[in-house]
């Protein structure tokens, strides 16, 4: 996919960009298609989608912590506890 198209190879949304498109298609310059990106092995792929899960989960954590009051926490660990000894072994 060109870095001029927009999804499954339509059309440029900016007007500008639309314009030198037009022009490129129509005198046959058109830039050569990218390369597409090797394929990446599965379990490489899962094990960094797991990385930046974490990092996301651990920053959205502590940012939470931050902005809520003592209250909210201590509903909120409230609530987590009931839940946990509510489950049946």
């Amino acid at each position: 996919m060109s870095a001029m198209t927009v999804g499954k190879g339509k059309r440029p949304r900016d007007p500008n960009q639309l314009a030198k498109w037009i022009v490129d298609q129509s005198t046959s310059e058109a830039p050569e298609p990218a390369q597409e990106a090797p394929p990446i092995a599965p379990s490489s792929l899962s094990q960094y989608m797991a990385a930046i899960g974490r990092k996301g989960g651990q920053i959205g954590g502590k940012r939470r912590l931050k902005t809520m009051t003592k209250e909210q926490r201590k509903s909120v660990a409230t609530k987590a506890a009931r839940a946990r000894w509510k489950k049946e072994r």
